[in-house]
C-alpha cells in the first residue's frame, strides 16, 4: 500500500513523502490515526492544496512541544513501589505510571509519548525518553524506590540494594573465635 505521510513518522519519512508500507500497518496505524492518506490521485491533489495548512499546524505543534521540552528535559520523578530485598519489584513500572507521575508534576504528557522498550522491574534511577512531537524528544529520570527516604538516598547516588559485604578472612576469624569460646565453655 502506498500512502502520503501527513506528518513525520520515525523510520518511515517526512511529511509529504509517498512511501510503500505493509497493508496492516497502513490501515491499522497510519490511516486510523490520521498520520497518512492513501496515495491516490485525488488524495495527492488534496494534499498539495492543504500542504501549507499542514505545515503551519506542524510548526505550531512543534513550537508547543519545544516549550514543554525546555521545562521537562532532565526532570526527575519518584515512583514508590514494593520490592524484595534484592531490589526486584513485585510488579513493574509502565508508561502509564510514568505519564501519571509527570502529570502530577504539572506536565501534560500522554502515555503514548513515554517510550519504554520494556517495563521497569528494578529499584533505582532509570533514564526514560519522552517523545513530545515526532521531532522533539527529551529524557526524564524515573526514581523507583520503596519509600521517599530511599528515593532521596538513591538521588544522592547511594545504592540501596547493596548488601553489606564481609571479607572471608575476617569472617573465618570471627567464626573460629566463636567456636573456640564455645569449646572453652564446654570444658
Amino acid at each position: 500500500m502506498e500512502v502520503i505521510l501527513l506528518e513525520r513518522v520515525a523510520k518511515l519519512g517526512q511529511m509529504g513523502d509517498i512511501v510503500r508500507v505493509r497493508d496492516g500497518f497502513g490501515r491499522n496505524y497510519l490511516l486510523a490515526r490520521g498520520k497518512a492518506l492513501r496515495a491516490t490521485e485525488d488524495n495527492k491533489k488534496r494534499f498539495e492544496s492543504q500542504k501549507l495548512e499542514l505545515e503551519t499546524r506542524n510548526l505550531e505543534l512543534k513550537s508547543e512541544a519545544e516549550s514543554v521540552a525546555e521545562r521537562l528535559n532532565g526532570q526527575s520523578v519518584v515512583i514508590l513501589r514494593q520490592s524484595g530485598e534484592s531490589g526486584v519489584l513485585y510488579g513493574s513500572v509502565s508508561t502509564r505510571d510514568i505519564a501519571e507521575a509527570l502529570s502530577a508534576e504539572g506536565f501534560k504528557v500522554a502515555r503514548n509519548q513515554v517510550t519504554l522498550n520494556h517495563p521497569i522491574k528494578t529499584l533505582g534511577l532509570h533514564t526514560v525518553p519522552v517523545v513530545l512531537h515526532p521531532e522533539v524528544a527529551v529524557t526524564v529520570t524515573v526514581n523507583v524506590a520503596r519509600s521517599a527516604q530511599e528515593a532521596d538516598r538513591q538521588a544522592a547516588g547511594e545504592n540501596v540494594t547493596a548488601r553489606e559485604e564481609f571479607d572471608l578472612d575476617d569472617l573465618g576469624l570471627e567464626v573460629g573465635a566463636a567456636l573456640a569460646e564455645a569449646g572453652d565453655d564446654e570444658r
